[in-house]
């Protein structure tokens, strides 16, 4: 779990629900399309910084950025303009050298006849947004099977690649499913996630992980063909993601963004595939909350898969869902209890929920002793 930085403790402390709002309302604009009109998009006396701060954290700077570009430039937020200008040069910077990585992934694993799939990353930011440096990318996702796990590691050590001292314990190879694997290249380092499972402990799992694999495509990138998830893999895996931070409470709302945009090419045909495949994976619920978080920060009902979403943590009202999505840091947040949405997300299914709760409890006693200094 991944430690807030201390944006969090400053944007508690001050209040930033009028921020948070300014955020929403761009990323509403940027859905809407690029002939949609600008809209009041001026900041009266709202904080720029907080508004930087929520952006960076839930890695929507671009979309905001390029909301707020369709306004004419005497309207646009100077300050905070620049400082998303500057955002997005850093992350075509990042993602630049993340396709550069992964190509070099991709060729020494389909040399070495490892079979495998990209995950997330700016192959994904093209394929739904044209474009690969929507999201700062640092890592290389990659998943493979069980057995090829190993046999992939030692591929990646062909290239200079080395697991990372904290990756190398029982809870992340066998509760986690991944470890983190680091290339030290002259002035910068190369890390890539290496995958044979896709969900942590605490939110259900995918009852057929190789399946990602059997069901991936092949898109061009940079000239070259390579390996990525399927369109209804993508926006599964999306929803992982999302039940993934509301279990740890961290801002999703780029994963949301991600579910929004996939979902908008989906017609209803294509809508009940999709929840007729999750549903054989065991994530029927895991997609229908994804999607209802879609449409609490994006707008959006009357879609098949929008109506059936809304019975996903009834109890919890749109504002506060907006907010555990958004803004989890609010004092005012009421979060339901961590077994609360894994019973939920489990379909209400007794046995399905305790083999899942027992799977957690084992993962955080084994996190417990494994990753203390000096157990490894």
């Amino acid at each position: 779990m991944a430690l807030p930085d201390g944006s969090y403790e400053r944007l508690r402390a001050a209040g930033c629900a009028d921020e948070v709002a300014y955020v929403q309302a761009c990323l509403r604009l940027y859905f809407a399309g690029p002939h949609a009109g600008a809209g009041d998009i001026s900041m009266r006396d709202l904080d720029g910084a907080k508004i930087a701060d929520i952006a960076r954290l839930n890695k929507v700077a671009t979309f905001v950025l390029k909301a707020l570009s369709r306004a004419p430039a005497l309207e646009r937020p100077p300050e905070l303009f620049r400082w998303l200008d500057t955002y997005r040069r850093r992350t075509v910077s990042m993602n630049a050298s993340c396709i550069m990585d992964s190509m070099a992934v991709h060729d020494v694993l389909r040399a070495s006849e490892i079979d495998f799939v990209f995950l997330k990353g700016p192959f994904q930011q093209q394929l739904l947004y044209d474009d690969h440096f929507m999201k700062p990318s640092g890592d290389v996702d990659i998943l493979v099977s069980p057995l090829g796990f190993f046999r992939a590691r030692d591929a990646l050590r062909q290239i200079g690649y080395e697991v990372s001292g904290k990756s190398n314990s029982v809870w992340w190879v066998r509760f986690l499913g991944e470890q983190h694997m680091t290339r030290d290249d002259g002035p910068r380092s190369s890390t890539v996630d290496l995958h044979y499972r896709l969900q942590q402990p605490g939110s259900p799992s995918p009852r057929d992980a190789d399946g990602f694999l059997r069901r991936k495509r092949q898109v061009e990138i940079a000239g070259a063909t390579v390996p990525f998830t399927s369109v209804a893999d993508t926006l599964l895996l999306s929803c992982i993601s999302v039940a993934k931070a509301l279990f740890n409470r961290e801002p999703c709302a780029g994963y949301v963004c991600d579910i929004g945009a996939s979902a908008a090419r989906l017609d209803e045909g294509d809508q009940q595939r999709l929840l007729d495949a999750a549903t054989v994976q065991g994530l029927d619920d895991t997609l229908l909350l994804g999607l209802r978080a879609a449409d609490v920060l994006l707008g959006g009902a009357g879609t098949l898969l929008s109506q059936r979403a809304t019975r996903i943590l009834s109890r919890i009202g749109n504002e506060d869902l907006l907010s555990m999505v958004i803004a989890p840091w609010l004092p005012s947040l009421r979060w339901p209890q961590r077994r609360t949405v894994l019973w939920e997300l489990c379909g209400r299914a007794p046995v399905r929920y305790l083999a899942e709760a027992g799977w957690a409890a084992s993962a955080d006693i084994s996190r417990r002793i494994f990753e203390r200094p000096g157990s490894r």
